[in-house]
């Protein structure tokens, strides 16, 4: 009998300047068998992606040296203008750890289901 391979586990990029959150997110998205990379700045990630790719990001729209359009207010018209352009999902802070691993799943199912459809 032929068995395939074991599928290796989605990478999820972290980009957040609150170590103690970064650190609460890997965490837990470890555990639910997720590889996990995280960056505590723009620049970070920037040169993480450049080295590999990530299955989903995780971005924190406050980080202070990220452009003048993220401003860390979802809520702001610029960033109101940008989301309508660009499909993502916001999760609002205070978030629960329930919403972030329903968001990966849902975008990591998405993503399959598109790869599939191109193949």
């Amino acid at each position: 009998m032929m068995t395939s391979p074991p599928r290796k586990p989605a990478t999820v990029l972290i980009v957040d300047d609150e170590a103690g959150l970064r650190r609460v997110l890997e965490r837990f998205l470890e555990r639910h068998g997720y590889r996990v990379l995280s960056a505590g700045t723009a620049e970070s990630a920037y040169e993480m992606l450049a080295a590999e790719e990530a299955d989903a990001l995780l971005l924190d729209i406050h980080l202070p040296t990220m452009s003048a359009i993220m401003t860390g207010d979802a809520e702001a018209q610029e960033v109101r203008t940008w989301l309508d352009h660009h499909r993502c999902t916001v999760i609002r802070k205070p978030f629960n750890l329930k919403q972030v691993a329903d968001w990966v799943s849902s975008s990591l199912q998405q993503g399959r289901a598109s790869d599939a459809m191109d193949a």
